[in-house]
């Protein structure tokens, strides 16, 4: 494994424009579940779908239920030594963006900046209003559930939905975009926990790798990318990206 994080860590530090992916495989390690596998959260809910959700009171309110549950694992969280990796590498001037399909916000918490990471999926730590777009913390709006007020509204009459993508709904037109440019120009793109199963967002590390770009993943199961990349170790995030960090600054 040592000799694999050598040449990823290597094409690094050239400094060209370094792009990494992440998915929920890095924060499994904070202790968030991995919702779509088995045992995961998808196998005891019937997702809401967007439209459900925008059409009926009662999915509104089941959506709500199911939310409160999972928050539970998110409320607690905090970036692992893997989410921490990657902002000292954005620290050494080695990352230009962090691209992640993960709605946890734990790469804002480790200290990267709001403006280098882009949430395809969105962010469960904020609440968004449907109507007007006003956001607002999720912790108040868990306050007026635990109050009884199980599908809460803005007072605009709108309502009120974490700011995350659910089945059916679009994805952010301009966060894919920009992805997708960061993709197609970079030099070294990184795959860090993901199975690449999921579309647009699985698309990225093809669109790197057709325009040059160097293709590592670090992910513990099988991806589609596999036999494309140029280095591929099946560990744990946190203790590849931990030597991968040591490694690097041995290079600089």
């Amino acid at each position: 494994m040592r000799d694999k994080i050598s040449i990823i860590a290597k094409k690094i530090v050239e400094r060209g424009q370094n792009i990494i992916f992440t998915g929920a495989g890095i924060s499994t390690e904070s202790g968030i579940p991995d919702y779509r596998s088995q045992g995961g959260i998808w196998d005891q809910f019937r997702p809401v779908c967007f439209d459900e959700f925008m059409s009926f009171r009662d999915a509104r309110v089941e959506y709500w239920r199911q939310k409160t549950e999972m928050v539970q694992h998110l409320r607690h969280a905090k970036p692992n030594p893997a989410h921490m990796a990657l902002f000292g590498l954005y620290e050494m001037g080695l990352v230009e963006a962090v691209i992640t399909q993960n709605i946890d916000g734990l790469h804002q918490a480790s200290g990267l900046p709001e403006d280098r990471v882009i949430e395809l999926h969105g962010n469960t730590r904020r609440i968004r209003c449907m109507t007007c777009g006003k956001l607002s913390a999720e912790d108040e709006a868990q306050e007026r559930i635990a109050s009884g007020d199980l599908a809460p509204e803005c007072e605009c009459g709108g309502y009120l939905k974490p700011d995350t993508i659910s089945f059916g709904q679009a994805m952010p037109a301009d966060k894919v975009e920009r992805s997708v440019q960061l993709s197609q120009s970079c030099d070294f793109f990184m795959v860090v926990g993901s199975t690449l199963l999921v579309q647009p967002a699985a698309s990225m590390p093809f669109h790197a790798k057709e325009d040059g770009a160097f293709l590592a993943i670090v992910n513990l199961s099988d991806t589609p990318c596999d036999s494309v990349c140029d280095v591929l170790i099946q560990e744990k995030a946190g203790e590849v990206l931990t030597e991968l960090v040591e490694q690097v600054r041995g290079k600089l």
